[in-house]
């Protein structure tokens, strides 16, 4: 594809080179003819013409010649040519062996003279060879550059994809911690983050399928505890002492049996919520992480985004330790759906802010968005409901995440003009938070950083938040 574009362009410059060429040639014969028809403009006197011709210094096969005086020479063009050139009043060009003729009627008082000047190929054509050699060679370069370019792109997607595969199996073999980092293409970057949002996902269901099963297995302690109570109850299962009956044999034996299948499945019950709490604990990972952290993270990527989008964005207060008791997972999980929601539900070149902030025991992660807002925020916050055709399951995402942490959502209309979600969530180092309108709290986060910078702007800098 490359070299046809580069054949495209190259030939029409090329063609038109050797055109100037040509062009400059005829020029220099035109120039030429003009020494001699000066000269007969001033006397047909063929010594006078004779001394003009020789005043050019060229070659026995270059010199002009004049065609109705005896001034010597070989001349080319046919009778013909020049008859019909003397009967007009402007120069002719006819072809002739090796080169061109330039025919230029003269008067020479009452008679017509034809001036005529040959030009050779090898004047017509100097400097062409040379000429297509540096395009071919110019040609060449760019098919070499662009290959080059091609591949690099293309090692670069094939890396890509290759890691994307090789997470794949890995997950397939049961592998649920292996992430990637998404690179190459957009659209590879895109299935990438996917790829780690399914993979989050599936701990996150298999977590929470487990802490099911735990806390049913927990439920079935109370039912096991009163049976076990009911075949305390019952009469005494030992038949190593004492006559019985065969009757009798098979009713203690009965009772022992239901016994003993109790305590077998109280065991196998504990065993299993061990077993459960256990695996949880190890897949959920450290119950904390640090917010500024995982916003500077997951904006690596939505960076990218958002300038393939034209959305201008700014990032507030991502640059201090800010440690929060929510696994990093779910919170890059959370903030993926709030982020998501920006990207996929305001049009391209609308501008967003992420910011964090920490005050009171609580810190807030804000998502402001300068699209159209939301025009029902409680029904936007229950789960599986939305106004935009989807599941609804976004927000609910970052709900569930922020209830984990004592915190809440809220929506609001952002100062940028669309959507804000604020996402509370307690201060890991702080005192256990008091209870405060945390609305409130919202609002009057806004307010001041709405003051601070008003003030950063009437003192000429820029004052984050």
């Amino acid at each position: 594809m490359t070299s046809i574009i580069a054949l495209v362009f190259l030939i029409p410059l090329g063609l038109q080179l050797q055109q100037e060429t040509r062009e400059q040639a005829l020029a220099d014969a035109a120039r030429r003819a003009a020494v001699v028809s000066g000269a007969l403009a001033i006397s047909n006197d063929p010594e006078t013409v004779r001394a003009a011709i020789a005043s050019l210094g060229d070659s026995a096969q270059r010199q002009p010649v004049v065609h109705g005086l005896e001034l010597g020479g070989t001349p080319r063009a046919d009778a013909q040519d020049v008859a019909d050139t003397a009967a007009g009043t402007e120069p002719v060009v006819v072809a002739a062996d090796g080169g061109v003729l330039r025919l230029e009627p003269v008067t020479v008082g009452d008679a017509a003279t034809v001036i005529e000047v040959f030009v050779s190929d090898a004047e017509l054509n100097q400097g062409a060879a040379g000429t297509w050699l540096l395009l071919v060679a110019i040609a060449a370069g760019l098919v070499v550059c662009s290959v080059i370019v091609v591949d690099r792109i293309a090692a670069r997607a094939v890396a890509s994809a290759q890691g994307l595969v090789k997470a794949a199996m890995a997950v397939g073999d049961g592998d649920l911690g292996v992430r990637i980092q998404p690179s190459g293409p957009r659209e590879l970057a895109e299935a990438g983050y996917a790829f780690n949002r399914m993979a989050d996902r599936l701990v996150a269901s298999r977590t929470d399928e487990r802490e099911l099963v735990a806390d049913l297995s927990h439920r079935l302690r109370t039912p096991l505890t009163v049976l076990r109570l009911d075949a305390d109850a019952l009469d005494s299962d030992d038949t190593s002492v004492g006559s019985f009956s065969e009757a009798e044999l098979d009713r203690r034996r009965t009772i022992r049996r239901i016994r003993q299948a109790i305590v077998t499945l109280e065991g196998e019950v504990d065993v299993l919520i061990n077993t459960t709490r256990k695996t949880v604990s190890v897949e959920a990972g450290p119950g904390s992480c640090d917010v500024a952290e995982v916003v500077r993270d997951r904006m690596v990527f939505w960076s990218a985004l958002a300038g393939d989008q034209n959305r201008p964005y700014d990032v507030i207060g991502a640059q201090l330790r800010t440690p929060v008791p929510v696994p990093r997972a779910e919170l890059a999980a959370a903030l993926d759906a709030v982020l998501g929601n920006v990207f996929r539900y305001t049009p391209q070149g609308t501008a967003f802010e992420v910011a964090v902030s920490r005050r009171d025991g609580y810190v807030a992660i804000r998502v402001d968005d300068a699209g159209p807002g939301i025009a029902n925020p409680d029904r936007a916050l229950r789960r599986g409901t939305s106004d935009q055709g989807s599941t609804g399951l976004g927000l609910d995402i970052a709900r569930r995440v922020t209830v984990q942490a004592n915190g809440s959502v809220s929506l609001d209309r952002a100062r940028l003009g669309g959507a804000s979600v604020v996402m509370l969530l307690a201060d890991a180092e702080a005192a256990p938070p008091r209870q405060v309108s945390r609305f409130g709290l919202v609002g009057r986060l806004a307010r001041e950083r709405d003051r601070d910078r008003d003030r950063g702007r009437g003192r000429g800098v820029s004052t984050p938040d």
